[in-house]
């Protein structure tokens, strides 16, 4: 590495030790070695001083960022969703959690995956093109030896293809996943996935070119004391006509208005089923404890409310209504004949704190 003033150089091997570090940070400071500037652009109106931003075709970025959040949000509730169905029907408890979204080329994800591996290929009527769900060995070996009856205490994992048994039993996961996924991306567009293929050596599936952009978002799923990832690779062509839908704001709002709904929705439903206890007073004297101790099975408590009027039903010990008293098909009943106002709650009191001063 050659300073620019040309006085003096340090050559840089492999790695720099600490005196050649601090010799370069040294340099810098006293400004011996000029900061890079933005490149002078000629154009129309001369030579102008622009910002220009490195651009790299071999791997471009054709998401946005905010894009990118609203994909992320998306599939952690999807996430939330399937490892909630899979703790179910495996009777043990799973976490699915997003763990990272990126963009790669296809070649590149890929190559990033361990040859044998659980390899499904994803198809959507209503979309262009084809996902792939890659689920780990590491965890997928597991869950077949949990449908199996197995414990997981001590499973070797082979380094080998599924068989045909494990594939169906590997089935019921990925419906259970497609079924989720489904849903998650219903709240952009109505789609319904199915796995249409499934292979074990991800070098021999070529469902885009391989300098294509993919998004590739990462699971992580964690089984008692084992884990593994689950990959999602959503090829640019795949999402290219929706991505207008994948503006965060509208996202997010979305979100926050479809999640208060089924909130309030399920909070409805849930209350209205809540029992609750009911009380009609007929009618309230007072008598001395003496009588009351000495009353028996006959005795007659007189009041001094007339049988005509209404009486009072109290609903969890609130006055809700005024009713009548009468029958009804051979039973008891109270019929409601006025709603009782609710009187608005006082304000909280503000307490002030006085204080004295000692006179002078």
């Amino acid at each position: 590495m050659h300073l620019c003033d040309g006085t003096e150089a340090i050559h840089v091997t492999d790695v720099l030790d600490q005196s050649e570090v601090d010799a370069l940070l040294a340099a810098v400071d006293g400004g011996a070695v000029q900061k890079e500037s933005a490149p002078a652009v000629f154009g129309s109106k001369g030579k102008t001083q622009v910002d220009v931003q490195v651009y790299d075709f071999k791997r471009p970025e054709r998401v946005s960022k905010d894009q990118m959040r609203a994909l992320e949000a998306l599939h952690e509730g999807f996430g939330r969703n399937f490892g909630a169905a899979i703790s179910g029907y495996l009777r043990t408890i799973i976490e699915v959690s997003v763990a990272h979204i990126e963009q790669l080329t296809y070649s590149e994800f890929i190559h990033s995956l361990p040859n044998p591996t659980c390899f499904n290929l994803l198809k959507a009527e209503q979309l262009d093109g084809q996902l792939c769900l890659e689920i780990s060995p590491l965890i997928i070996y597991p869950i077949v030896d949990r449908l199996l009856g197995g414990s997981n205490a001590e499973l070797f994992i082979p380094q080998r293809p599924l068989t045909q048994i494990e594939q169906r039993l590997v089935q019921r996961i990925t419906d259970r996943a497609t079924h989720h996924l489904s849903e998650a991306w219903s709240n952009l567009t109505p789609v319904t996935f199915r796995v249409e293929d499934f292979e074990s050596n991800p070098q021999l599936v070529q469902i885009v070119p391989p300098n294509e952009t993919v998004v590739v978002v990462g699971f992580e799923l964690k089984m008692g004391n084992r884990a593994g990832t689950m990959s999602l690779c959503i090829p640019y062509n795949v999402i290219e006509p929706i991505m207008g839908m994948l503006a965060a704001q509208n996202w997010f709002s979305y979100q926050r208005k479809g999640g208060q709904e089924d909130y309030l929705r399920r909070l409805t439903k849930s209350v209205t089923n809540a029992p609750v206890q009911m009380r009609g007073l007929l009618a309230q004297t007072t008598i001395r404890l003496n009588d009351l101790i000495a009353m028996q099975v006959g005795d007659l408590i007189t009041t001094d409310k007339e049988c005509l009027k209404d009486v009072l039903i109290q609903i969890e010990g609130r006055n809700k209504f005024m009713g009548q008293i009468g029958q009804y098909r051979g039973n008891r009943a109270v019929r409601i004949t006025k709603v009782i106002a609710q009187p608005p709650e006082p304000p909280p009191e503000k307490t002030t704190e006085q204080t004295t001063e000692p006179k002078q």
